[in-house]
């Protein structure tokens, strides 16, 4: 079989590699995997940037789809044959976070999807739904789930909510569908008209170009006229002023990246004059990966996929997506 390790910090140090597959042990299923999707994330681990609890040599990338090929002892959820996508944490079942969970993520802590063959422990993989594709299933597991979690992160989402998205990247584009199809309304920017033209064909309702116009923030809060209700915030403490700006009263931003930085100024007046809630994410539970499949089949979601690979492109398409040409996902097509 055919992988892509990482064998030290650095994207130089990816590298296709073959060998034979090994055999699931108690409680794993060895899986056929033929699709994995790029996060920032996987980036960030593979450049050393991220991830202090890995071991070298890695398989990297935490989202994935294949066929379970075989299954080990003690296995009580699959058997060959059944379709499964992998999950991010494989120790986290349920909200709420408490001690002792979230301790191992796959493609970090533990191999990831970037293979031709996968052993997983069961825990790290969800049964998919047969009405959704192995292309979407594949690029769940970080992305949409991150999207899911942060909308809810101030409570439910429906009917006359307001959302702001920061980007087109695979976070913003799945939290896009999301929340339209929860009838929520949605503000999202980009440096690019183009990419915004696109959003506004999944839906969009107002979209800004932050380059065109630097105090998107207050834009996005005469928009949605008088703040957002929730902000999915993507570029992390270098853009919470903004988006703090942009939220309405009572409103709640989730913070689950650091595309803008990590450190930040805020107005602690504003965020108590507004009864502001800042949330992080990261990522979330197996159980909300469950919803979200729910959602997505109800409402016949599919991702958006920008660009794919081939497994022997790999490392390049992990370099890739530093470069924000992307509008939703990017994949790699393993089998």
């Amino acid at each position: 079989m055919q992988c892509v390790q990482l064998t030290a910090s650095g994207l130089e140090n990816l590298e296709v590699v073959s060998g034979a597959a090994s055999e699931p042990g108690p409680g794993e299923v060895r899986v056929r995997m033929q699709a994995a999707a790029i996060n920032y994330r996987d980036f960030m681990i593979c450049a050393g940037i991220y991830g202090g609890g890995k071991e070298y040599p890695l398989i990297p990338l935490s989202d994935g789809a294949g066929v379970v090929e075989s299954v080990g002892s003690e296995v009580m959820e699959f058997e060959p044959g059944d379709r499964v996508m992998t999950v991010f944490w494989q120790d986290w079942e349920s909200q709420p976070v408490r001690p002792g969970v979230r301790t191992r993520t796959t493609g970090c802590e533990a191999p990831g999807a970037l293979t031709e063959l996968g052993v997983f422990p069961e825990s790290a993989l969800l049964a998919v739904p047969d009405e959704m594709t192995m292309e979407t299933a594949a690029s769940l597991a970080c992305a949409g789930v991150t999207a899911w979690t942060a909308l809810h992160c101030g409570g439910p989402v429906g009917p006359g909510s307001k959302v702001l998205l920061l980007g087109t990247g695979g976070v913003s584009i799945f939290a896009l569908q999301i929340a339209k199809a929860f009838g929520a309304t949605a503000v999202i920017t980009s440096s690019s008209d183009e990419k915004l033209e696109r959003a506004r064909e999944l839906g969009a309702d107002e979209t800004i170009n932050y380059k065109q116009t630097p105090e998107w923030g207050a834009e996005a809060f005469q928009r949605a006229g008088g703040g957002v209700d929730v902000v999915v915030e993507t570029g992390g403490m270098g853009t919470l002023g903004q988006s703090l700006q942009a939220l309405g009263l009572g409103g709640s931003i989730g913070v689950l990246g650091a595309l803008g930085g990590v450190s930040a100024e805020l107005s602690a007046m504003a965020l108590i004059g507004k009864c502001a809630g800042i949330h992080g994410i990261t990522v979330g539970a197996r159980d909300d990966h469950r919803a979200l499949n729910a959602h997505l089949v109800k409402h016949g979601i599919s991702a958006v996929i920008d660009r794919e690979y081939s497994l022997p492109e790999g490392p390049e398409a992990i370099g890739s997506i530093t470069r924000g040409e992307h509008f939703g996902k990017l994949l790699v097509r393993i089998g």
